[in-house]
């Protein structure tokens, strides 16, 4: 559990006195506050001092509680919300619940039952914080390979296809790049698998290692990976290709004191502008150049 001198609340409320008692109570118990006097104010400072809990008011001007809170639940980032006012009419206050907030107090309150109602809604947000963050990450195991922690294959045709759209819009071009290590079953035939386990885990890092944040690469299958170069040229592709090749045969693949030295052979294509081609048709291009480059002798690069 956060402490409470960690956890950050907002308090939005335009009455001076009621805000000033409610962050008094709640400086007492050791939280950290932020006050916003309207609305507006509060949503800058949510981006700010990104709070744990917002406690508002529902009648403000310029904006209301409840339209505020429609602005925070269109955001990605989630906030536990307090409702505390002095409208009571129950159609309202179900309004404001079916509109996400969390939590409503009428006023006038007692300090000692909006402290409760406080801790619980910190509670609950940190639970709905740690549920999120779960979520992140199995969707991080979901989309990348535990290997080499390179993308797998679930996503990319969606990211390379949205990547051509782009290309065609600005008249660029996309590089589909397929790898494949040669002869790389001899590494876990004269070794071990564990060995070849490393090989491509080493392999997935100097992919990474070369891309730029623009573009990404996955673990296609096996001992196969595919790059995706975004924003790039013809000639661009092949140097990228070039220099990923010479960084693989100059690898020395080492583990468990024993040295290993592999090449690879490359296959590219090239989408974008006016080509019609989707992008699976790109990355089955790619793997024919592919076959042509192992068919030329390995470790060498060719394009279709």
């Amino acid at each position: 559990m956060i402490s409470k001198s960690k956890k950050r609340i907002l308090i939005v409320e335009d009455d001076l006195s009621v805000l000033t008692v409610i962050e008094e109570a709640l400086a007492q118990e050791r939280y950290s506050t932020e006050r916003a006097t309207g609305a507006a104010d509060a949503l800058a400072k949510v981006k700010t001092f990104q709070p744990h809990l917002v406690l508002t008011d529902h009648e403000m001007p310029g904006m209301t509680g409840l339209e505020m809170l429609h602005e925070l639940r269109q955001q990605q980032n989630y906030v536990t919300v307090l409702f505390i006012s002095g409208k009571s009419d129950p159609k309202l206050i179900a309004q404001i619940l079916r509109a996400g907030a969390d939590d409503f107090i009428t006023k006038p309150f007692r300090l000692d039952e909006l402290l409760a109602r406080v801790e619980v809604a910190v509670r609950v947000n940190e639970v709905h914080r740690d549920l999120l963050d779960a979520n992140r990450r199995l969707l991080e195991l979901v989309e990348h390979d535990d290997l080499t922690g390179l993308f797998n294959m679930r996503s990319m045709y969606e990211k390379i296809e949205l990547e051509i759209k782009r290309a065609r819009r600005f008249g660029r071009y996309v590089g589909c790049i397929m790898v494949d290590l040669d002869q790389f079953k001899l590494v876990n035939d004269q070794h071990d698998h564990l060995f070849g386990s490393h090989v491509l885990k080493v392999v997935g890092g100097l992919i990474r290692n070369v891309i730029r944040e623009v573009d990404f690469a996955a673990r296609y299958g096996g001992d196969e990976f595919l790059v995706v170069l975004t924003e790039t040229t013809p000639q661009g592709v092949y140097t990228f290709s070039e220099r990923l090749r010479a960084a693989i045969a100059a690898e020395q693949f080492q583990f468990n004191g024993q040295v290993v030295r592999l090449t690879a052979s490359l296959g590219y294509s090239i989408g974008g502008t006016s080509d019609p081609r989707d992008a699976r048709d790109l990355v089955r291009n790619a793997d024919r150049a592919l076959y042509k480059a192992k068919q030329a002798g390995r470790n060498c690069i060719e394009g279709e």
